[in-house]
């Protein structure tokens, strides 16, 4: 089958670092262009860059979106009435409200989502997964601490800056403690979004969990991790391995445009996150 043609929106580091590499070098996507505030930043990608982001639209079957939370879900909802499938940055949105809109264009469209939510993508994690299906869990925990915050660091913008760690890698965690225990049910935060984030979550399954956060982290920082337990053992993830997991987010995103849509990590899954880390960053921010 001929490559899906992608349109890219957004041409900052992350864009340079993953989705042009992601989606030039897969045999199932084609970068079809870039659009971006800063057209002279986007001409570096390599592709052709588009001065209005309707003319993206015209030469693509779906829009990869690498821009911050706030942009995407407002062009996001524009993609959507053009008809195009989404290929969407967690999280979904930076409000509830904006994921919420979102959401709601693509329901009402019925235009594929897919989010990049690059862990779930990894082997390793799946087979960390498939391991809690098998034990039984009742419990686990899960970090994620870094320096991403801190000086010149390229993911030091200004979105991240504001609302710290909690918005940028909340998801990721939330979405794995969910994967492996079950629907997060409630969630109860203490802490500071900008320092050291704490959750407390409850899963449908009537399992606990934990996940602390921060990226204002100094030398050294361990990898991401989670572990899992239960009645017959328990299961151990770290970031890390040799599998690509951006390889496998591409393969499955064209699956998902040829096949419209069904898959599980969909803008109505984000939505279901976003609604966990508003609830979490509202006790966070309440006196």
């Amino acid at each position: 089958m001929e490559p899906v043609a992608v349109g890219l929106i957004g041409a900052g580091p992350w864009a340079k670092m993953a989705h042009v590499p992601m989606l030039t070098k897969s045999p199932h996507t084609r970068l079809a262009g870039v659009w971006a505030r800063r057209p002279e930043v986007a001409a570096r990608l390599g592709a052709p860059v588009f001065e209005r982001v309707e003319e993206l639209f015209d030469v693509c079957a779906a829009v990869a979106f690498c821009v911050p939370p706030a942009v995407q879900a407002e062009l996001g909802v524009r993609a959507a009435r053009a008809g195009k499938a989404l290929l969407l940055e967690k999280p979904l949105a930076d409000s509830l409200d904006g994921a919420r809109r979102l959401a709601d264009a693509v329901a009402e469209t019925g235009v594929p989502t897919q989010m990049v939510l690059t862990l779930r993508y990894a082997a390793r994690t799946r087979e960390f997964l498939a391991r809690c299906a098998e034990i039984e869990p009742f419990g686990g925990h899960a970090a994620n601490i870094s320096a991403s915050l801190m000086g010149d660091h390229p993911f030091a913008t200004p979105w991240r800056l504001e609302r710290g760690a909690l918005l940028d890698v909340g998801p990721h965690m939330i979405d794995l403690l969910d994967a492996a225990l079950g629907p997060v049910t409630g969630v109860r935060a203490h802490g500071h979004p900008l320092r050291w984030a704490g959750l407390l979550l409850e899963h449908e399954s009537g399992a606990v969990s934990e996940a602390s956060l921060c990226q204002a982290g100094v030398g050294e920082m361990p990898p991401a991790s989670i572990a899992v337990y239960g009645a017959k053992g328990s299961a151990v993830l770290q970031r890390g391995g040799d599998d690509d997991p951006l390889a496998k987010v591409a393969e499955e995103f064209a699956h998902t445009v040829r096949q419209g849509g069904g898959h599980p990590l969909d803008a109505a899954h984000g939505l279901r996150l976003q609604h966990i880390i508003a609830e979490a960053e509202k006790q966070l921010l309440t006196p």
